[in-house]
């Protein structure tokens, strides 16, 4: 990896953390970057119970980088990866069938409850 590719990375890192910080994640900061896994995600803190993998490119391969989320993340860590190219927006990208469990990690930060779709009060 170039100088310039990782300090595209580490940018693109403390955008994500800061754009987490707007909608209530306080203490999302940059992780410890050294080995991958559980103990180094890309930004820690952010949405409890969740793993990202930040990217910042204009050519993502994105299965390559979901692999990646779901290999480093830890049990019961919800994986995704958040990305964007040059000039453009963040977009999140996450398997279908943890939808549901990052709804409740979002509804934490927020202490709302989230309820199935056609119960609860609205």
């Amino acid at each position: 990896m170039t100088i310039n590719s990782r300090d595209k990375g580490a940018k693109a890192e403390r955008e994500y953390r800061n754009l987490l910080r707007t909608i209530g994640c306080t203490d999302a900061r940059r992780g410890c970057q050294h080995s991958g896994g559980p103990d180094s995600p890309d930004v820690e803190c952010g949405i409890p119970g969740t793993h990202v993998e930040v990217k910042r490119t204009e050519r993502l391969r994105i299965y390559e980088a979901m692999r990646q989320a779901v290999r480093d993340s830890g049990l019961g860590e919800v994986p995704y990866v958040a990305h964007r190219r040059n000039h453009g927006i963040w977009l999140v990208t996450m398997r279908h069938r943890d939808l549901m469990r990052m709804a409740r990690c979002i509804a934490a930060i927020e202490d709302k409850p989230i309820y199935p779709i056609g119960e609860g009060d609205g």
